[in-house]
Order: structure tokens, then sequence, then C-alpha cells
């Protein structure tokens, strides 16, 4: 019988809990967690996907957040923005050790 693959869910809980637990280890945190993601996400095609998608909507969340719960519009487009900037750093890592899961599920 085929063992079963795993999901994009999965990979998407996996990434955020390691990522939580190796948020002091600054390039090597990050990688693990995909590697560990992508690996529990069943294929390529799913790691990358459990990886962009979460970082867009988390992103995206700060950009739009920042800028609609600040007194001035432009001061929170401005930390948006950096918070926006933060997440695209932290996918570098993550989309290269999601890569090496998937490939190795």
């Amino acid at each position: 019988m085929g063992e079963k693959k795993g999901t994009i869910p999965s990979g998407i809980f996996w990434m955020f809990l390691i990522s939580i637990l190796f948020f002091w280890l600054p390039v090597i945190g990050p990688f693990a967690a995909g590697l560990i993601g992508g690996k529990k996400s069943g294929s390529l095609g799913n790691a990358m996907a459990a990886v962009f998608l979460p970082l867009i909507i988390f992103g995206l969340f700060l950009f739009f957040f920042a800028s609609a719960l600040s007194g001035m519009p432009l001061i929170g487009v401005i930390a948006g923005s950096g918070g926006f900037i933060l997440v695209l750093v932290h996918i570098g890592p993550l989309l290269l050790g999601a890569i090496v899961g998937g490939l190795f599920a």
C-alpha cells in the first residue's frame, strides 16, 4: 500500500512551529523550519505553497493593518512596509529549506 503524502496545512504548521521555536537562530532556524515543513508537505510543489502562502498573507496583514490601526496612515504604511520587508528577508532560508525538504519527501 502507498504511503500517505503530506499536505500543505501540515507543512505550514510545522514551518510555523519550528520558526517560532528557533527564532533565535538567524539563518539556521528558518532553514530547519523549511526543511522539516517541506518534508511534511509531501512534495516540492506543496512545500513551495506552504512557504509562500503564509508569508505573503502575513506580510500583507502587517502592511495593511499597521496603516489602518495607526492614527497617521503614512506612518502606518511605512511601518507596515518595514514588516513586509522583514517577512521577505525571512523567506530566503525558509524557501531553500523547503526546496530541500520537498525533494527529500
